[in-house]
């Protein structure tokens, strides 16, 4: 496999160069030295300060990007086969690495890796940890899948061996990575398009586990079903956290503040911390807190500079990010696009001030609404009213025979109001005429379902 050398730079070319993960990639490289070329469908603000940086980008992707003086060409798998770009970076017989293996090559370039894995939470996690790190007189390089305001981007390029980076378990990209520091916060049924079931994941997991450097510590929640399957016989360091029940560290004495928002006393190997406050909602945080605090105490980083930077971290973008008011009623984006995601992000919204909880929930790939379809009804239940526009389809054709219509029939026999509307159009219209005063309005999925609520705060 062809490896990145920092002290030998290189011209990289980028094929999807506007994907969040891709631009915060060919960021590191830039800031690196590196001469910086890709490809998209289109411009985006990511793209614009990739060329405001110096990178040359070309619009669309095409064959005759693929010029002489590329060294190495990056690719993602969200790009086809048949993509003539793609095609011809193939024929030229330059070398090629996909996204996560690039990414796994720049992290051998840090001594500090620290990746964050798991079927939830990655995100918030990545976030929480650097904004701890961002604390200190460290200056981690960080990539993260959301922006992230502490940086105002979703990459920061540091100036240390420490590296921070979300570990994405889709088609076992994962596997590219040996970090140092690795937390796992969850194994769930996911992705089920490229897993065949749960314990196929969890074996991708297992093989993940084991990447962890034996110098290095495994972070795990002890929650997950039979966690010694995934640290049995590792080399490494392994630190336990717990919401719930037993483990190395857990949360006492919690308290709530009237936006939800927790803050909690945690017990490390039975000795009692000082206080944290945290200024993000749900439960699922103080769990997402935890693997942050532990992890970065076993990096010997400073508790003042943990404290500190868990209170300042207010939240990651489309993470139950609150967007503005409508017609006397919040609105809230968040990324929840599975049914543990949904219950986590609707147990946050009932501890909000709210009249009723209306959610606009847009499931995201056919093949997961499919496999997942009564556990999203009963997740979405819990709500007042649910409306549903049409699946957001990725990657995928429509041929699986279902829609979202069958989680709004789920609903109703579940005794939730509920609304199949197909298009973001005939959603905001029901909305205008049904929100009141005090709702509260959560726009939910992976997908593009945040316009709605922006187009409503425009009215």
């Amino acid at each position: 496999m062809y490896k990145i050398d920092f002290n030998n730079k290189c011209h990289v070319h980028f094929i999807g160069i506007g994907g969040i993960s891709m631009s915060g990639l060919a960021e590191i490289l830039l800031g690196a030295g590196f001469t910086i070329s890709g490809s998209d469908r289109s411009s985006s603000d990511l793209t614009k300060h990739l060329e405001a940086m110096g990178a040359k980008i070309n619009y669309p992707q095409a064959a005759e990007n693929i010029t002489n003086d590329i060294d190495l060409i990056v690719y993602t798998a969200a790009i086809s086969e048949d993509n003539p770009e793609l095609m011809a970076a193939k024929a030229s017989g330059k070398p090629m690495l996909t996204r996560a293996e690039l990414l796994g090559e720049i992290m051998e370039n840090y001594a500090n890796s620290i990746t964050v894995a798991g079927t939830h939470g990655k995100t918030t996690t990545t976030s929480m940890v650097s904004q701890i790190l961002l604390e200190t007189t460290t200056e981690p390089t960080i990539t993260v899948g959301a922006i992230l305001d502490a940086i105002h981007s979703n990459v920061h390029v540091g100036n240390s061996d420490v590296f921070v980076a979300e570990a994405c378990e889709y088609t076992n990209s994962f596997h590219s990575f040996f970090p140092k520091y690795n937390i796992i916060l969850n194994v769930e049924a996911d992705h089920l398009d490229f897993f065949k079931n749960l314990d196929n994941v969890r074996a991708s997991f297992r093989q993940f586990a084991e990447n962890t450097s034996d110098d290095g510590a495994l972070i795990i929640n002890n929650e997950i079903e039979n966690v010694s399957y995934f640290t049995d016989g590792l080399k490494c360091k392994v630190i336990t956290y717990a919401l719930h029940g037993e483990a190395d560290i857990v949360p006492t004495d919690i308290s709530y503040d009237e936006k939800g928002f927790a803050s909690f006393v945690p017990v490390y190997n039975g000795q009692a911390l000082e206080r944290i406050t945290l200024h993000v909602p749900g439960d699922h945080n103080i769990s997402n807190a935890l693997s942050a605090i532990v992890l970065c105490i076993e990096m010997g980083v400073d508790y003042e500079c943990i404290k500190t930077g868990l209170s300042k971290f207010g939240g990651a973008h489309r993470r139950f990010e609150l967007k503005g008011t409508y017609k006397g009623a919040t609105v809230i984006d968040d990324y929840a696009h599975h049914p543990t995601e949904i219950r986590a992000s609707l147990a946050a919204a009932a501890n909000y001030p709210h009249n009723r909880i209306i959610v606009c929930f847009q499931s995201h790939t056919y093949t997961r609404t499919l496999s997942l379809l009564d556990d999203f009804a009963d997740a979405l239940s819990t709500a007042d009213i649910v409306i549903l526009p049409d699946i957001y389809p990725a990657r995928e054709p429509d041929i699986y025979g279902v829609s979202s219509k069958d989680i709004a029939d789920r609903l109703e026999k579940l005794g939730t109001e509920a609304h199949y509307l197909a298009t973001f159009e005939a959603c905001e219209k029901f909305l205008e005429k049904n929100v009141l005063n005090n709702d509260l309005l959560i726009t939910m999925g992976a997908g593009d379902v945040y316009l709605v609520g922006e187009n409503l705060l425009k009215k």
